[in-house]
């Protein structure tokens, strides 16, 4: 299996937010929000596996910021590592107001991603490889989130 690097799985992935979308108030649910995260993170997912893939953790989902009706959200999703089967995706949420241009960060989230052959079964992934300082910083960071949560299994 030949590495890939984080840019060839890398999504963005937009939508305007339309009032089904929304409470009364013109607000975007948080679960609008995470329902998009989740399916950016598996695009990523796929394109880096080629494979069916299932989401198993979604952590560190913060709300940072309203998102309103009207907005167009844009989502960019990228691997931050890989495992022999799983796959930490990082997601970015912003909005842009399309009446002034204003662009403000409204969610972040990890989610772990789980590479799935024919039968449901996980299967192996190819390696990661990070070329920018930014991509080894988010790596590296990945390894330490993963490290905790293996400890706290025990």
């Amino acid at each position: 299996m030949n590495p890939k690097t984080v840019s060839e799985s890398a999504i963005i992935m937009s939508s305007v937010m339309l009032p089904s979308d929304a409470n009364p108030f013109g607000q975007v649910h948080g679960g609008t929000i995470m329902k998009l995260v989740d399916t950016s993170a598996a695009a990523a997912a796929h394109r880096h596996a080629r494979s069916m893939v299932a989401t198993a953790r979604m952590y560190d989902m913060s709300f940072l910021a309203p998102v309103h009706v009207g907005d167009l959200v844009t989502l960019k999703a990228s691997l931050n590592a890989v495992g022999r089967t799983s796959m930490e995706v990082g997601v970015r949420v912003e909005a842009e107001n399309l009446l002034t241009g204003e662009i403000t960060h409204t969610s972040s989230a990890y989610l772990v991603v789980v590479a799935l052959d024919g039968d449901g079964r996980p299967h192996d992934v190819p390696s990661l490889i990070a070329e920018t300082p930014d991509e080894r910083r988010r790596m590296q960071a990945a390894q330490e989130r993963r490290a905790a949560r293996l400890v706290g299994r025990a």
